[in-house]
Protein backbone atom coordinates (compact mmCIF):
# COMPACT_ATOMS: atom_id res chain seq x y z
CA UNK A 1 0.00 0.00 0.00
CA UNK A 2 2.62 2.30 0.97
CA UNK A 3 5.11 1.53 -1.89
CA UNK A 4 2.23 1.94 -4.13
CA UNK A 5 1.28 5.66 -2.66
CA UNK A 6 5.15 6.20 -2.97
CA UNK A 7 4.82 5.15 -6.92
CA UNK A 8 2.25 7.62 -7.46
CA UNK A 9 3.81 10.72 -5.61
CA UNK A 10 6.98 10.01 -7.73
CA UNK A 11 4.70 9.78 -11.11
CA UNK A 12 3.11 12.82 -9.99
CA UNK A 13 6.48 14.79 -9.80
CA UNK A 14 8.18 13.16 -12.90
CA UNK A 15 4.85 14.61 -14.34
CA UNK A 16 4.95 18.04 -13.00
CA UNK A 17 8.69 18.42 -13.46
CA UNK A 18 7.66 17.73 -17.06
CA UNK A 19 5.60 19.95 -17.66
CA UNK A 20 7.34 22.95 -16.12
CA UNK A 21 10.50 21.99 -18.00
CA UNK A 22 8.45 22.40 -21.33
CA UNK A 23 7.12 25.48 -20.19
CA UNK A 24 10.30 26.97 -19.93
CA UNK A 25 11.46 25.29 -23.04
CA UNK A 26 8.43 27.03 -24.97
CA UNK A 27 9.83 30.60 -23.44
CA UNK A 28 13.16 29.64 -24.96
CA UNK A 29 12.05 29.36 -28.10
CA UNK A 30 12.42 33.21 -29.72
CA UNK A 31 9.81 35.91 -29.65
CA UNK A 32 8.76 37.09 -32.64
CA UNK A 33 8.46 40.74 -34.26
CA UNK A 34 6.17 39.43 -37.09
CA UNK A 35 2.08 40.99 -36.02
CA UNK A 36 0.43 38.34 -34.66
CA UNK A 37 -2.02 36.47 -37.55
CA UNK A 38 -5.78 37.83 -36.98
CA UNK A 39 -7.36 34.89 -34.78
CA UNK A 40 -8.75 37.93 -32.35
CA UNK A 41 -12.16 36.77 -33.23
CA UNK A 42 -11.59 32.58 -32.38
CA UNK A 43 -9.99 33.83 -29.05
CA UNK A 44 -13.07 35.47 -28.38
CA UNK A 45 -15.58 32.84 -28.97
CA UNK A 46 -13.56 30.55 -27.02
CA UNK A 47 -13.44 32.69 -24.00
CA UNK A 48 -16.95 33.75 -24.16
CA UNK A 49 -17.46 30.09 -24.33
CA UNK A 50 -15.35 29.22 -21.72
CA UNK A 51 -17.08 32.09 -19.28
CA UNK A 52 -20.52 30.87 -20.25
CA UNK A 53 -19.70 27.08 -19.40
CA UNK A 54 -17.34 28.33 -16.14
CA UNK A 55 -14.23 26.09 -17.52
CA UNK A 56 -11.34 28.00 -15.76
CA UNK A 57 -9.38 25.33 -16.89
CA UNK A 58 -10.12 25.91 -20.79
CA UNK A 59 -9.95 29.62 -20.40
CA UNK A 60 -6.34 29.23 -18.73
CA UNK A 61 -5.29 27.92 -21.67
CA UNK A 62 -5.71 31.35 -23.28
CA UNK A 63 -4.23 33.27 -20.78
CA UNK A 64 -0.57 34.75 -21.46
CA UNK A 65 2.27 31.62 -20.48
CA UNK A 66 3.97 32.07 -17.19
CA UNK A 67 7.32 31.11 -18.65
CA UNK A 68 6.53 33.52 -20.98
CA UNK A 69 5.67 36.55 -18.82
CA UNK A 70 8.86 35.64 -16.29
CA UNK A 71 11.38 35.86 -19.29
CA UNK A 72 10.19 38.23 -20.52
CA UNK A 73 9.87 40.52 -17.05
CA UNK A 74 13.22 38.84 -15.84
CA UNK A 75 15.74 41.73 -14.20
CA UNK A 76 13.10 44.30 -15.31
CA UNK A 77 10.46 43.87 -12.35
CA UNK A 78 11.36 42.30 -8.79
CA UNK A 79 10.28 38.82 -8.35
CA UNK A 80 8.09 38.35 -11.97
CA UNK A 81 7.40 34.64 -11.29
CA UNK A 82 4.92 36.14 -7.91
CA UNK A 83 3.72 38.75 -9.57
CA UNK A 84 2.40 36.76 -12.48
CA UNK A 85 0.74 34.20 -9.79
CA UNK A 86 0.07 36.89 -7.01
CA UNK A 87 -1.62 39.45 -9.19
CA UNK A 88 -1.75 38.83 -13.24
CA UNK A 89 -3.45 35.32 -12.76
CA UNK A 90 -4.81 35.81 -9.84
CA UNK A 91 -6.86 38.39 -11.03
CA UNK A 92 -7.90 36.43 -14.30
CA UNK A 93 -9.38 33.92 -11.98
CA UNK A 94 -11.42 36.56 -10.41
CA UNK A 95 -12.50 37.95 -13.29
CA UNK A 96 -13.64 34.86 -15.23
CA UNK A 97 -15.83 34.42 -12.00
CA UNK A 98 -17.44 38.10 -12.08
CA UNK A 99 -17.95 37.58 -15.97
CA UNK A 100 -19.72 34.35 -15.18
CA UNK A 101 -21.84 35.90 -12.84
CA UNK A 102 -22.38 38.80 -14.42
CA UNK A 103 -24.78 36.90 -17.56
CA UNK A 104 -26.63 34.67 -14.96
CA UNK A 105 -28.98 31.91 -15.74
CA UNK A 106 -30.69 33.70 -18.56
CA UNK A 107 -29.02 32.01 -22.02
CA UNK A 108 -26.97 33.69 -24.05
CA UNK A 109 -26.23 33.77 -27.49
CA UNK A 110 -22.49 34.55 -28.90
CA UNK A 111 -22.34 37.01 -31.76
CA UNK A 112 -19.20 38.34 -32.52
CA UNK A 113 -15.72 39.63 -31.81
CA UNK A 114 -14.85 43.19 -32.51
CA UNK A 115 -11.40 44.70 -32.76
CA UNK A 116 -10.02 47.88 -33.18
CA UNK A 117 -8.94 48.00 -36.65
CA UNK A 118 -5.02 48.71 -37.09
CA UNK A 119 -5.04 49.06 -33.04
CA UNK A 120 -2.30 46.50 -32.15
CA UNK A 121 1.11 48.06 -31.06
CA UNK A 122 4.49 46.63 -31.13
CA UNK A 123 6.09 47.32 -27.35
CA UNK A 124 9.61 47.40 -28.15
CA UNK A 125 12.19 45.87 -25.71
CA UNK A 126 12.85 48.31 -23.00
CA UNK A 127 9.47 50.00 -23.09
CA UNK A 128 6.69 48.81 -19.92
CA UNK A 129 9.08 47.17 -17.91
CA UNK A 130 9.40 44.50 -20.53
CA UNK A 131 12.78 42.53 -21.56
CA UNK A 132 11.26 41.45 -24.75
CA UNK A 133 8.87 42.81 -27.18
CA UNK A 134 5.42 41.94 -28.28
CA UNK A 135 1.91 43.18 -29.89
CA UNK A 136 -0.15 44.86 -27.20
CA UNK A 137 -3.58 44.74 -28.78
CA UNK A 138 -5.92 47.10 -27.24
CA UNK A 139 -9.55 45.97 -25.62
CA UNK A 140 -11.85 43.69 -27.41
CA UNK A 141 -15.26 43.20 -27.70
CA UNK A 142 -17.05 40.40 -27.15
CA UNK A 143 -20.87 40.49 -28.19
CA UNK A 144 -24.28 38.56 -27.47
CA UNK A 145 -27.55 37.96 -27.28
CA UNK A 146 -29.27 37.67 -24.42
CA UNK A 147 -33.16 37.61 -24.18
CA UNK A 148 -33.40 39.36 -27.88
CA UNK A 149 -31.09 42.12 -26.79
CA UNK A 150 -27.56 42.30 -27.84
CA UNK A 151 -25.17 43.28 -25.17
CA UNK A 152 -21.28 43.32 -25.04
CA UNK A 153 -18.50 43.38 -22.62
CA UNK A 154 -14.73 44.10 -23.21
CA UNK A 155 -11.62 41.91 -22.71
CA UNK A 156 -9.20 44.80 -21.65
CA UNK A 157 -6.03 44.17 -22.98
CA UNK A 158 -4.12 41.47 -25.06
CA UNK A 159 -0.03 40.22 -25.72
CA UNK A 160 1.32 37.92 -29.05
CA UNK A 161 3.97 35.53 -27.92
CA UNK A 162 5.64 33.93 -30.42
CA UNK A 163 3.08 34.73 -33.51
CA UNK A 164 -0.26 33.83 -30.94
CA UNK A 165 -2.14 36.55 -28.89
CA UNK A 166 -3.14 35.51 -25.49
CA UNK A 167 -5.43 37.73 -22.69
CA UNK A 168 -3.11 39.29 -20.51
CA UNK A 169 -5.99 41.57 -18.51
CA UNK A 170 -9.61 39.95 -18.70
CA UNK A 171 -11.01 42.75 -16.60
CA UNK A 172 -9.90 46.58 -15.84
CA UNK A 173 -6.41 47.77 -15.71
CA UNK A 174 -5.98 49.14 -13.57
CA UNK A 175 -8.89 49.32 -11.01
CA UNK A 176 -10.13 50.97 -7.92
CA UNK A 177 -11.15 47.89 -6.11
CA UNK A 178 -8.71 43.87 -6.00
CA UNK A 179 -12.00 42.29 -6.90
CA UNK A 180 -13.22 40.32 -9.85
CA UNK A 181 -14.32 43.00 -12.34
CA UNK A 182 -16.15 43.38 -15.64
CA UNK A 183 -14.47 45.79 -17.63
CA UNK A 184 -17.24 48.02 -19.89
CA UNK A 185 -20.53 46.13 -19.67
CA UNK A 186 -23.18 47.63 -22.06
CA UNK A 187 -26.26 47.22 -23.89
CA UNK A 188 -25.02 46.92 -27.93
CA UNK A 189 -21.99 46.47 -29.42
CA UNK A 190 -19.95 49.05 -28.01
CA UNK A 191 -16.99 50.44 -28.98
CA UNK A 192 -13.80 48.43 -29.19
CA UNK A 193 -10.05 50.43 -27.97
CA UNK A 194 -8.95 53.20 -27.32
CA UNK A 195 -5.70 52.22 -29.15
CA UNK A 196 -2.54 52.66 -26.76
CA UNK A 197 -1.09 50.49 -23.63
CA UNK A 198 0.87 48.26 -23.07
Amino acid sequence: MKRSRARRVLLAVVVLSCFDLAAVASAQVPQTTAPAPSSLAVLGQSLFNDIVQNERGAARNLFFPRAAYVAMKTKMIAYPASDYDGRLLAFFNLDLDAYHRFLGAVPVRYVRSTFLAGGATWIAPGVCENAIGYWHEPAIRLVYSQGGVTKSFAVDSLISWRGRYYVIHLGPNPRPYNVGTVDSPTRGAGVPGPAGGC
